[in-house]
Protein backbone atom coordinates (compact mmCIF):
# COMPACT_ATOMS: atom_id res chain seq x y z
CA UNK A 1 0.00 0.00 0.00
CA UNK A 2 1.47 3.89 -0.51
CA UNK A 3 2.02 6.13 1.94
CA UNK A 4 0.92 8.78 2.96
CA UNK A 5 1.19 12.25 0.34
CA UNK A 6 0.80 16.08 0.92
CA UNK A 7 -1.77 16.78 -1.53
CA UNK A 8 -1.33 20.09 -2.44
CA UNK A 9 -4.77 20.09 -3.59
CA UNK A 10 -6.23 19.54 -0.58
CA UNK A 11 -4.14 22.14 1.62
CA UNK A 12 -5.27 24.65 -1.02
CA UNK A 13 -9.23 23.78 -0.97
CA UNK A 14 -11.48 25.23 1.43
CA UNK A 15 -12.81 23.29 4.41
CA UNK A 16 -13.60 19.87 3.39
CA UNK A 17 -13.84 17.21 6.34
CA UNK A 18 -10.48 15.53 5.66
CA UNK A 19 -8.24 18.76 5.27
CA UNK A 20 -10.06 20.11 8.22
CA UNK A 21 -8.58 16.57 10.00
CA UNK A 22 -5.23 16.74 8.52
CA UNK A 23 -5.64 20.34 10.94
CA UNK A 24 -6.70 18.73 13.63
CA UNK A 25 -3.98 15.84 13.86
CA UNK A 26 -1.25 18.69 13.21
CA UNK A 27 -2.76 21.02 15.70
CA UNK A 28 -3.35 18.69 18.84
CA UNK A 29 -2.82 14.79 17.95
CA UNK A 30 1.19 15.59 17.07
CA UNK A 31 2.06 17.14 19.53
CA UNK A 32 0.89 15.41 22.60
CA UNK A 33 2.10 11.57 20.93
CA UNK A 34 -1.33 9.95 22.49
CA UNK A 35 -3.71 7.97 20.76
CA UNK A 36 -6.74 9.48 20.63
CA UNK A 37 -10.74 8.68 20.19
CA UNK A 38 -13.02 8.58 17.96
CA UNK A 39 -15.63 10.42 19.81
CA UNK A 40 -13.24 13.12 20.20
CA UNK A 41 -12.68 13.89 16.51
CA UNK A 42 -15.97 13.61 15.71
CA UNK A 43 -16.95 15.84 18.82
CA UNK A 44 -14.12 18.32 17.29
CA UNK A 45 -15.11 18.14 13.54
CA UNK A 46 -18.57 18.75 14.82
CA UNK A 47 -17.18 22.55 15.75
CA UNK A 48 -16.94 23.08 12.52
CA UNK A 49 -20.34 21.71 11.39
CA UNK A 50 -18.79 18.30 10.10
CA UNK A 51 -21.82 15.64 10.62
CA UNK A 52 -20.68 12.80 12.10
CA UNK A 53 -20.98 10.55 9.13
CA UNK A 54 -18.96 13.00 7.07
CA UNK A 55 -16.25 12.61 10.01
CA UNK A 56 -15.90 9.18 10.29
CA UNK A 57 -15.57 8.86 6.70
CA UNK A 58 -12.40 11.56 6.80
CA UNK A 59 -11.03 8.98 9.13
CA UNK A 60 -11.57 6.13 7.52
CA UNK A 61 -9.93 7.44 4.57
CA UNK A 62 -7.62 9.47 6.18
CA UNK A 63 -6.50 5.79 7.55
CA UNK A 64 -6.63 4.65 4.21
CA UNK A 65 -4.20 6.60 2.87
CA UNK A 66 -1.71 5.61 5.40
CA UNK A 67 -1.75 8.88 8.16
CA UNK A 68 -3.32 6.48 10.84
CA UNK A 69 -3.80 3.40 12.47
CA UNK A 70 -6.70 2.36 14.90
CA UNK A 71 -7.20 -0.03 17.98
CA UNK A 72 -9.96 -1.18 19.66
CA UNK A 73 -10.40 -0.53 23.24
CA UNK A 74 -13.72 -2.62 24.40
CA UNK A 75 -16.22 -0.70 22.40
CA UNK A 76 -14.74 2.08 21.74
CA UNK A 77 -11.91 3.00 18.81
CA UNK A 78 -8.83 5.26 18.87
CA UNK A 79 -5.95 6.55 16.75
CA UNK A 80 -2.47 6.47 16.63
CA UNK A 81 -0.40 8.32 13.56
CA UNK A 82 1.74 6.25 11.69
CA UNK A 83 5.57 7.00 11.77
CA UNK A 84 5.53 7.93 8.05
CA UNK A 85 1.92 10.03 8.97
CA UNK A 86 3.77 11.84 11.91
CA UNK A 87 7.28 12.67 9.45
CA UNK A 88 4.52 14.64 7.41
CA UNK A 89 2.63 16.03 9.64
CA UNK A 90 5.94 17.39 11.11
CA UNK A 91 7.34 19.24 8.14
CA UNK A 92 4.04 20.81 7.59
CA UNK A 93 4.70 22.06 10.84
CA UNK A 94 7.90 23.35 10.43
CA UNK A 95 6.39 24.40 6.56
CA UNK A 96 3.75 26.71 8.36
CA UNK A 97 4.80 28.00 11.31
CA UNK A 98 8.49 29.20 9.78
CA UNK A 99 6.68 30.31 6.38
CA UNK A 100 6.59 34.33 5.99
CA UNK A 101 9.30 34.91 8.85
CA UNK A 102 12.12 34.26 7.05
CA UNK A 103 14.74 37.20 5.49
CA UNK A 104 13.87 38.84 2.38
CA UNK A 105 17.64 40.14 1.32
CA UNK A 106 18.63 39.48 -2.12
CA UNK A 107 21.51 39.25 -4.43
CA UNK A 108 19.47 39.71 -7.69
CA UNK A 109 20.62 36.34 -9.07
CA UNK A 110 17.67 34.24 -10.63
CA UNK A 111 17.64 30.80 -11.27
CA UNK A 112 16.29 30.07 -14.84
CA UNK A 113 15.07 26.60 -16.05
CA UNK A 114 13.93 26.27 -19.60
CA UNK A 115 12.12 23.15 -20.69
CA UNK A 116 9.06 22.68 -23.14
CA UNK A 117 6.84 20.02 -23.27
CA UNK A 118 4.64 19.42 -26.83
CA UNK A 119 0.58 21.16 -26.26
CA UNK A 120 -0.26 17.61 -27.33
CA UNK A 121 1.21 15.73 -24.06
CA UNK A 122 -1.61 17.95 -21.96
CA UNK A 123 -1.40 15.66 -18.59
CA UNK A 124 2.54 15.96 -18.51
CA UNK A 125 2.43 19.63 -19.54
CA UNK A 126 0.11 19.79 -16.54
CA UNK A 127 2.12 18.01 -14.27
CA UNK A 128 5.35 19.86 -14.63
CA UNK A 129 3.30 23.24 -14.43
CA UNK A 130 1.38 22.25 -10.53
CA UNK A 131 3.93 20.74 -9.55
CA UNK A 132 7.04 23.55 -10.15
CA UNK A 133 4.18 26.30 -9.12
CA UNK A 134 3.78 24.51 -6.02
CA UNK A 135 7.75 24.50 -5.70
CA UNK A 136 7.46 28.34 -6.12
CA UNK A 137 8.40 28.51 -9.27
CA UNK A 138 6.74 31.18 -12.09
CA UNK A 139 6.62 31.20 -15.18
CA UNK A 140 6.49 34.36 -17.29
CA UNK A 141 6.60 32.76 -20.78
CA UNK A 142 5.97 29.15 -22.22
CA UNK A 143 8.70 27.14 -21.31
CA UNK A 144 10.60 29.38 -19.02
CA UNK A 145 10.09 28.72 -15.19
CA UNK A 146 12.10 31.39 -12.85
CA UNK A 147 12.76 31.78 -8.74
CA UNK A 148 15.10 34.25 -7.45
CA UNK A 149 15.38 31.32 -4.91
CA UNK A 150 18.73 29.28 -6.60
CA UNK A 151 18.32 26.43 -3.69
CA UNK A 152 15.17 25.40 -5.31
CA UNK A 153 17.14 24.34 -8.46
CA UNK A 154 17.17 21.05 -6.19
CA UNK A 155 13.40 20.67 -6.47
CA UNK A 156 13.31 21.41 -9.59
CA UNK A 157 15.50 18.97 -10.60
CA UNK A 158 13.84 15.77 -8.52
CA UNK A 159 10.23 17.01 -10.67
CA UNK A 160 12.37 16.68 -13.79
CA UNK A 161 13.76 13.32 -12.91
CA UNK A 162 10.60 12.18 -11.76
CA UNK A 163 8.84 13.28 -14.73
CA UNK A 164 11.32 11.64 -17.02
CA UNK A 165 12.27 15.68 -18.59
CA UNK A 166 15.72 16.82 -17.04
CA UNK A 167 17.56 15.49 -20.27
CA UNK A 168 16.01 18.44 -22.23
CA UNK A 169 15.84 20.98 -19.33
CA UNK A 170 18.48 23.47 -19.17
CA UNK A 171 19.35 25.55 -16.41
CA UNK A 172 21.45 28.55 -15.12
CA UNK A 173 22.01 31.56 -12.64
CA UNK A 174 21.85 35.34 -14.17
CA UNK A 175 20.82 38.78 -13.04
CA UNK A 176 18.36 40.53 -14.95
CA UNK A 177 19.50 42.39 -18.13
CA UNK A 178 19.04 46.02 -19.56
CA UNK A 179 15.64 44.68 -22.02
CA UNK A 180 12.34 45.01 -20.29
CA UNK A 181 11.35 45.55 -16.78
CA UNK A 182 11.95 42.82 -14.02
CA UNK A 183 8.55 43.74 -12.49
CA UNK A 184 6.98 43.32 -15.75
CA UNK A 185 8.17 39.78 -15.25
CA UNK A 186 7.31 39.30 -12.38
CA UNK A 187 3.86 39.89 -12.78
CA UNK A 188 3.74 37.77 -15.97
CA UNK A 189 5.33 34.93 -13.61
CA UNK A 190 3.20 34.94 -10.38
CA UNK A 191 -0.70 36.48 -9.92
CA UNK A 192 0.67 38.66 -7.20
CA UNK A 193 -2.40 40.10 -7.29
CA UNK A 194 -4.26 37.52 -5.87
CA UNK A 195 -2.01 36.06 -3.70
CA UNK A 196 -2.64 39.95 -2.34
CA UNK A 197 -6.00 39.18 -2.13
CA UNK A 198 -6.16 35.68 -0.14
CA UNK A 199 -4.42 37.82 1.90
CA UNK A 200 -6.12 40.36 2.76
CA UNK A 201 -8.67 38.02 3.23
CA UNK A 202 -7.51 36.39 5.73
CA UNK A 203 -6.92 39.75 7.79
CA UNK A 204 -10.02 40.32 7.36
CA UNK A 205 -10.94 37.22 8.89
CA UNK A 206 -9.26 36.85 11.96
CA UNK A 207 -8.02 40.44 12.83
CA UNK A 208 -11.14 41.10 15.04
CA UNK A 209 -11.63 37.54 16.45
CA UNK A 210 -11.98 37.36 19.88
CA UNK A 211 -13.37 33.96 21.08
CA UNK A 212 -14.66 33.35 24.20
CA UNK A 213 -15.56 30.26 25.31
CA UNK A 214 -13.01 27.38 25.54
CA UNK A 215 -14.30 25.59 22.85
CA UNK A 216 -14.25 29.16 20.55
CA UNK A 217 -10.75 29.46 21.25
CA UNK A 218 -10.30 26.08 19.93
CA UNK A 219 -12.13 26.50 16.68
CA UNK A 220 -10.63 29.86 16.07
CA UNK A 221 -6.88 28.44 16.67
CA UNK A 222 -7.43 25.43 14.59
CA UNK A 223 -9.60 27.76 11.84
CA UNK A 224 -6.06 29.85 12.02
CA UNK A 225 -3.82 26.88 11.56
CA UNK A 226 -6.08 25.56 9.00
CA UNK A 227 -6.20 28.93 6.73
CA UNK A 228 -2.71 29.52 6.93
CA UNK A 229 -2.03 26.08 5.81
CA UNK A 230 -2.70 27.27 2.37
CA UNK A 231 -0.61 30.11 1.94
CA UNK A 232 2.88 28.34 1.68
CA UNK A 233 1.45 26.42 -1.21
CA UNK A 234 0.08 29.74 -2.96
CA UNK A 235 2.73 32.83 -2.45
CA UNK A 236 6.34 32.54 -3.89
CA UNK A 237 8.04 34.30 -0.88
CA UNK A 238 9.38 37.10 -3.59
CA UNK A 239 12.52 39.30 -2.18
CA UNK A 240 10.96 42.54 -0.47
CA UNK A 241 12.65 44.67 -3.76
CA UNK A 242 10.28 42.34 -6.01
CA UNK A 243 6.92 42.88 -4.24
CA UNK A 244 4.28 45.13 -4.42
CA UNK A 245 4.48 48.52 -1.77
CA UNK A 246 2.14 47.62 1.40
CA UNK A 247 2.44 43.55 0.83
CA UNK A 248 -0.64 42.46 2.64
CA UNK A 249 1.21 39.27 3.37
CA UNK A 250 3.80 41.07 5.77
CA UNK A 251 0.72 42.12 8.04
CA UNK A 252 -0.80 38.55 7.97
CA UNK A 253 2.02 37.01 8.85
CA UNK A 254 2.54 38.83 12.03
CA UNK A 255 -1.45 38.82 12.48
CA UNK A 256 -0.84 35.20 12.10
CA UNK A 257 1.89 35.28 14.59
CA UNK A 258 0.71 37.05 16.90
CA UNK A 259 -3.03 34.95 17.42
CA UNK A 260 -0.98 32.03 17.35
CA UNK A 261 1.33 32.82 20.18
CA UNK A 262 -1.90 34.38 22.14
CA UNK A 263 -4.45 31.05 21.23
CA UNK A 264 -2.42 27.90 21.65
CA UNK A 265 -2.20 27.14 25.49
CA UNK A 266 -6.02 27.44 26.25
CA UNK A 267 -6.87 26.06 22.71
CA UNK A 268 -4.40 23.04 23.54
CA UNK A 269 -5.97 22.66 27.68
CA UNK A 270 -9.14 22.51 26.12
CA UNK A 271 -8.09 19.34 23.55
CA UNK A 272 -6.50 18.18 26.37
CA UNK A 273 -10.04 17.95 28.27
CA UNK A 274 -11.80 16.89 25.33
CA UNK A 275 -9.85 13.88 24.65
CA UNK A 276 -9.46 12.90 28.57
CA UNK A 277 -13.16 12.39 28.18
Amino acid sequence: MAGPVVSRRREVSGGSARSLLTTLLGEYVLPSAAPVWTSTLVDVLALFDVEEKAARQALARTAAEGWLRSDRVGRRVRWTLTEPGRRLLAEGASRIYGFGSGSREWDGQWLVVLVSVPESMRDLRHKLRTRLSWAGFGTPTAGVWITPHPAAEADAKLILDELDLSSQAMSFLAGYGALGSERSMVTSAWDLADVGARYQRFIDEFRDLSPATPDEVLRAQAMLVHEWRRFPFLDPQLPAALLPPKWTGTTATALFNDLHVRWRGPAQERWSELAAE
